[in-house]
């Protein structure tokens, strides 16, 4: 099997967007605004109903590989999805932007590829719908050794906790891969996540290299509204601490030493992908290299690129970005 750069294990989620106005939203019953959790039937439908669709390969994640693949790593992303249209479309889609999708669409599988349907508003709103489907069944049967050993670095996606089988196969993948002599690291992915897992979460990051999350997830999981407190209980117990703060500086902590990246505020056009982009950036930097404040500031230009723009993925050369800020 191919060795890779950097691996991903995550949420194969298929972003299905189109553009939608109050009406439309009233008559299908869509919240405007919000996320919903949908059930299959209820994620035909919207799919049915939705004029001049637009769909990509999403989930935080296989995002995350996508920025580091557009950065020149040769990246794979583990993900479960069923052998359907958007399950093939989600496959070719990543390979389109230079990231291997590792699985093969599950031929029998009983649940269809998750989706989220997004309606945009005229007035820039964005409201979504999301059918978990079959991402959320991954287990170890779908994450192959020789991948995960072959890694320099492992990103694993928190979301992926809410089910035992996949708990288990993310722990194994992170000891494989580290015994094999890679870096292995989580992203906590969200405070409600960390809430339902936090103690299978506090014991898995005493195995990481890395653990990335922002100041909410970060103070969920040690359950206390003192970031300080929180960081430092967490550098004691995992290798690399990344913390963001929605335009504060960024915190990065290895053990005692404490790392501050000024962040640059501008006014953003669409937050979504931001925290995974800055995941990518970050990486990058820690795999090729930077100093903690480099690689830092390499995570806040890539967040910086993707929340100018609508989307998940960045659409200027960010290595680019980096060389004329002198970074590389």
């Amino acid at each position: 099997m191919k060795n890779y750069q950097a691996v991903g294990i995550g949420n194969a989620v298929v972003d299905v967007i189109c553009r939608s106005d109050d009406a439309f939203l009233a008559q299908m019953g869509i919240d405007k605004g919000v996320m919903q959790l949908i059930d299959a039937e209820r994620g035909e439908a919207l799919y049915a109903a939705m004029d001049n669709r637009v769909q990509m390969a999403g989930g935080s994640v296989a995002n995350t590989m996508a920025g580091l693949g557009a950065l020149g790593l040769s990246t794979g992303f583990i993900g479960r999805v069923r052998d359907d249209e958007l399950g093939r479309a989600y496959a070719d889609d990543l390979a389109r932007v230079g990231t291997d999708f590792v699985n093969t669409p599950v031929a029998q599988g009983e649940l269809p590829t998750s989706r989220c349907m997004i309606f945009v508003s005229p007035d820039g709103e964005r409201s979504m719908n999301t059918y978990l489907g079959i991402s959320t069944e991954l287990g170890a049967a779908d994450v192959p050794d020789a991948i995960v050993v072959g890694a320099d670095l492992l990103l694993l996606e928190g979301y992926l906790f809410d089910k035992p089988k996949g708990k288990a196969a993310l722990a194994a993948a992170a000891e494989a891969c580290r015994n094999a002599g890679g870096m292995a690291g989580i992203s906590l992915s969200d405070p409600f996540c960390v809430d339902r897992h936090r103690s299978d979460f506090r014991s898995l990051i005493r195995g990481l290299d890395y653990v990335i999350g922002n100041e909410h997830e970060w103070s969920s999981l040690y359950e206390t509204e003192d970031l300080d407190s929180a960081l430092a209980q967490a550098a004691a117990k995992t290798g690399l601490v990344v913390c963001t703060r929605s335009g504060a500086d960024v915190i990065i902590m290895r053990g005692d030493r404490r790392v501050d990246v000024p962040v640059a505020r501008i006014s953003p056009v669409d937050t979504t992908g931001a925290g995974d982009q800055f995941a990518a950036g970050f990486l990058y930097g820690l795999t090729t290299g930077k100093s903690l404040a480099v690689a830092g500031r390499m995570g806040c230009i890539a967040a910086a690129e993707v929340i100018s723009h609508y989307g998940a993925r960045p659409e200027a050369d960010v290595k680019a970005l980096f060389a004329a800020e002198g970074l590389i």
